[in-house]
């Protein structure tokens, strides 16, 4: 009985240290990290390997349509904060047309 009396007081202690001030937690990224220098970098025209070799492989496949690349990244920060970017490229005719989402080339591109 005393046993079972002190596990469970331990079970109490060690679970309320979850929120203990001043334990790190560590920040969980997941998916494709895009930058606004590798958008910067893409141009219409592009074929699928340019614009793979400088965005790396789509997180998300479209089965539906083979034209449409998906990036997207998630964090979520050691305070619970979640944060999410998204950037979709749309290929026509083999050929990189447009992007839409979080990021945009800069003024100075000639993006469509």
């Amino acid at each position: 009985m005393q046993k079972v009396f002190i596990s469970a007081i331990l079970a109490v202690i060690i679970t309320g240290c979850t929120e203990f001030p001043g334990v790190y937690k560590i920040d969980i990224p997941q998916g494709n990290l895009v930058t606004q220098e590798m958008v910067d970098q893409l141009r219409p025209g592009m074929t699928p390997a340019q614009v793979r070799y400088i965005m790396g492989t789509p997180l998300v496949n479209d089965s539906f349509s083979e034209n449409r690349w998906d990036y997207i990244y998630t964090i979520k920060d050691g305070d619970d904060q979640r944060y999410r970017e998204r950037l979709t490229l749309f290929f026509q005719d083999g050929k990189l047309h447009r992007l839409t989402g979080d990021f945009q080339p800069n003024q100075g591109q000639d993006q469509q």
